[in-house]
C-alpha cells in the first residue's frame, strides 16, 4: 500500500470538483466516470485473483433497472442505491456459485454468457422493460429532499464522489486483510491454499459478490445521472469497457479504476467531438500507448513519478 495514496485521492477529487465547477457540462461526464470507477473496482478484486470477467456489465444493467423500476415506488435515491447494491449482491451470489467453479478463460466466458442472457431478456421482454426504447428515470428525492435539476445533478455527483471514497477505503482495507492476501494467493498458489485449509472457492465467491455489489452501485449511479436506462448498459461492449478501464487505470491500487475511468470518459468525449468517425481508434491508440510505455497503467505511472520525486 502506498502511503501517498490518500493524498493523491484528495488531489484527484479536488481536480474533478474544480473541473465540474469550471465546466458544468463536465459534471455529467465526471459523474459517469466515478460510477464506472466504482464498478471497475469490482474488476480489480477479481484481477487480484487472476480472473477476468467479460460480463460484469450484467450487474451495471441490473443496478440501473432497479432504479428504473423502483424509483416511482421507493421514491428516494439513497434507498434505491442501497437496493441496487443488495439486489446485485444477491444476483452475484447466485451467478457466483456457478462461475467460481471455473478459472481463467472459462470464468471470463461464462460471465459473458450470463451477461448476454440478461441482455436478451431485457431486449425481448418488451412489455416489462420497453425493449430497446428503454425506461426514462425521473428526478427523484434524495434523503427526503425534493431537488431541482441542477441541485439534483450536483447531489448525485456528490454521492458518487462520497461513495468512491468510502468504497475505495473499504476495498483498500480488504486487499490488505488476510482475505485479500488469500485472494492474491489464488492467482499463483491456489493448491497450496487448499492444503493450508483456506477455501479458495469461498474466498473468490466473497470477492465476486462484492464485485457484483460494486457493479450494482455503479449501475444505479449511471441510471440516476443519465436518467435513461436501456439494455445496452448490459451489452458485451459495456463489459469490455470495464476491462478496458481496468487496464488503462492499472490494477496496482484503488485509485487506478478512477484514473482510468476519468481518462476514458474525457478522451472519449473530446475525441468524439473532434473526430466523430475515429474516436474508437483514438481510444485504442491511448490504450496501446499505456500498455507499451506504462505496463502498470496510469496508476503505476503516477506511483513511479511520485516515488522518484520523493527520493
Amino acid at each position: 500500500m502506498k502511503r501517498y495514496e490518500p493524498f493523491l485521492a484528495l488531489v484527484l477529487a479536488g481536480g474533478l470538483i474544480a473541473a465540474a465547477i469550471a465546466a458544468p457540462w463536465l459534471r455529467f461526464v465526471l459523474t459517469i466516470a466515478l460510477a464506472k470507477g466504482i464498478a471497475v473496482m469490482g474488476i480489480l478484486l477479481l484481477l487480484r485473483a487472476g480472473q477476468v470477467s467479460f460480463g460484469h456489465a450484467l450487474y451495471i444493467g441490473f443496478g440501473a433497472y432497479v432504479v428504473a423500476f423502483f424509483a416511482p415506488v421507493a421514491g428516494d435515491g439513497v434507498l434505491i442505491i442501497a437496493a441496487s447494491a443488495a439486489g446485485a449482491g444477491l444476483l452475484g451470489l447466485v451467478v457466483g456459485l456457478f462461475v467460481t467453479r471455473y478459472r481463467q478463460i472459462f470464468f471470463g466466458m461464462l460471465n459473458l454468457a450470463m451477461c448476454m442472457v440478461f441482455y436478451s431478456l431485457l431486449e425481448k421482454l418488451y412489455h416489462i422493460t420497453h425493449g430497446t426504447d428503454g425506461i426514462r428515470v425521473e428526478i427523484m428525492p434524495i434523503a427526503g429532499q425534493v431537488l431541482d435539476r441542477v441541485s439534483y445533478e450536483w447531489t448525485v455527483f456528490g454521492i458518487a464522489m462520497g461513495l468512491a471514497f468510502v468504497v475505495g477505503f473499504i476495498i483498500r482495507l480488504y486487499l490488505a486483510s488476510p482475505m485479500g492476501e488469500a485472494l492474491a494467493g489464488i492467482k499463483t498458489r491456489e493448491t497450496r491454499l487448499e492444503f493450508m485449509g483456506v477455501p479458495a472457492r469461498g474466498i473468490l465467491l466473497a470477492a465476486y459478490v462484492a464485485s457484483a455489489m460494486l457493479g450494482g452501485i455503479g449501475g444505479a449511479l449511471i441510471a440516476m445521472t443519465s436518467r435513461h436506462v436501456t439494455p445496452l448498459l448490459s451489452y458485451w461492449t459495456a463489459s469490455g469497457e470495464l476491462v478496458f478501464i481496468a487496464i488503462l487505470g492499472g490494477p496496482g491500487g484503488v485509485l487506478g479504476p478512477f484514473l482510468g475511468a476519468a481518462t476514458y470518459e474525457l478522451v472519449r468525449v473530446y475525441a468524439a467531438a473532434s473526430f466523430a468517425d475515429a474516436w474508437q481508434m483514438i481510444l485504442g491508440l491511448v490504450l496501446l500507448l499505456v500498455i507499451l510505455f506504462a505496463p502498470g497503467g496510469l496508476w503505476g505511472l503516477a506511483s513511479r513519478l511520485v516515488g522518484e520525486r520523493r527520493r
